[in-house]
């Protein structure tokens, strides 16, 4: 098993894509939260199953 036991796997990561703009993800490991820039949103990483729904993504604020 490779050094992200509580993150996401690389692979899925390079096929996940935004909901709303189809734009990159990138992996926040701290917050366990995948970001879309372009659409100013993180969506949740929950039991290490990314939660891409856009209701239940959190809006970032200026200072993210």
């Amino acid at each position: 098993m490779s050094d992200n036991i509580t993150g996401i796997d690389p692979k899925l990561l390079e096929i996940l894509v935004c909901p709303l703009t189809k734009g990159p993800l990138t992996y926040d490991s701290d917050a366990q939260e995948l970001i879309s820039e372009q659409a100013r949103l993180a969506y949740p990483i929950r039991d290490r199953i990314p939660i891409m729904l856009i209701d239940e993504a959190r809006p970032l604020d200026a200072d993210d």
